[in-house]
């Protein structure tokens, strides 16, 4: 019987020599983290008319004949347009045990372009889950909504985590974990998970933010540290501890709280509730063993806040409740844990832009 948890990264080599993850182009070791694994772009992209989903007893190839508008091919390059929807076959197919479900979820990079990434299964009634026992093909549905982006197969946009059973931490179980190895810089608010806050007084300076501009150039998302912040993002200054953001428009702001994960524990950042204003945050929701962790050589790490205003203007304030972190059992402790060990972006990070922007 297996240990009830998330799968660690050693896990998951197991289940891709068992044949439970497969591919014809061969599984990279790069491509597996310690508590999950990316998922590659196949070479061919569907522009479709609208999302959807497979829903039950139907395919993903089905549906794409009903909604495909035109295809191509992504072998040399292909730019994904700001505001169109495409669905990607991935590299990877599954053929889980009936003990393990999957979820899935954007990148931590993707996220921070606004590039709404989802994962849609065979039979899938909701985006990003995988059912017990699947057996079949993935894909990817794409829609750039700040920028658009230049992209190939083997590009990681999205990434899979493996359960078996219950792993989710109640708040008695949190409260406990909190008192032996502390979550949260200050006081941890627990209610459903870990809550955390927006930062709009930093300790220096009066930059809090970054708005996307809605009129900038295409990003190659092989360009690591290539473009100007200016040319693509607004800075977002206050001294008054506010801002006030606008309908439609696509912020980075970053959380007040340092937050660690102890290598036992992985982490999702929760969806958004609607009673918290009109704003959602998060596209990129999954936070690794070891995050902002001491023995991953993390000191606390903030979480970055990839936040898009709704249909009225709305005023933040400095500390106010912006989301919540949902902490999982390890089915065991990973071999390796998030940090500098495994070259990990966003270690120790403050507020910070995707990897493709150089860094300030």
């Amino acid at each position: 019987m297996k240990a009830k948890g998330v799968l660690p990264s050693q896990a998951i080599r197991g289940l891709i020599r068992d044949g439970a993850i497969a591919s014809d182009v061969p599984i990279l070791d790069a491509q597996i983290q310690p508590a999950s694994m990316d998922l590659r772009l196949g070479t061919v992209a569907y522009r479709v008319r609208a999302s959807f989903l497979a829903g039950k007893g139907r395919t993903v190839a089905e549906r794409l004949s009903e909604f495909e508008m035109h295809r191509f091919d992504l072998t040399a390059g292909a730019v994904l347009e700001k505001g169109c929807v495409y669905v990607i076959p991935l590299m990877e197919t599954l053929s889980l045990p009936a003990d393990l479900t999957a979820v899935a979820n954007a990148k931590s990079s993707t996220g921070r372009l606004d590039l709404l990434t989802r994962t849609i299964a065979d039979g899938g009634s909701e985006f990003d889950r995988i059912p017990e026992g699947y057996r079949g093909p993935l894909y990817a549905e794409v829609c750039p909504k700040s920028f658009s982006v230049l992209v190939r197969p083997g590009m990681r946009l999205n990434q899979v985590r493996f359960r078996c059973g219950q792993t989710v931490l109640d708040d008695a179980a949190l409260l406990k974990l909190h008192k032996a190895d502390p979550l949260v810089s200050g006081e941890a608010v627990i209610s459903e998970g870990l809550g955390f806050s927006v930062d709009l007084r930093p300790k220096m300076g009066d930059l809090v933010g970054y708005r996307a501009k809605p009129h900038a150039g295409v990003v190659d998302l092989d360009l690591i540290n290539h473009y100007a912040v200016a040319d693509f993002w607004e800075e977002i200054r206050t001294t008054e501890g506010r801002i006030i953001l606008d309908p439609g428009a696509f912020y980075i702001l970053v959380s007040r709280e340092a937050v660690t994960i102890p290598p036992d524990y992985a982490a999702e950042m929760a969806p958004y509730l609607a009673m918290v204003g009109e704003f959602r945050v998060h596209y990129a929701g999954f936070f690794d063993p070891g995050f902002g962790h001491a023995e991953a050589g993390g000191a606390g790490s903030r979480g970055v806040l990839e936040v898009r205003c709704h249909e009225a203007p709305f005023v933040l304030e400095h500390g106010q409740i912006v989301g919540r972190l949902v902490y999982e059992r390890m089915a065991e402790r990973p071999d390796t844990l998030y940090g500098q060990a495994i070259r990990s972006n966003y270690q120790g990070q403050g507020l910070k832009l995707a990897k493709q922007f150089h860094a300030a």
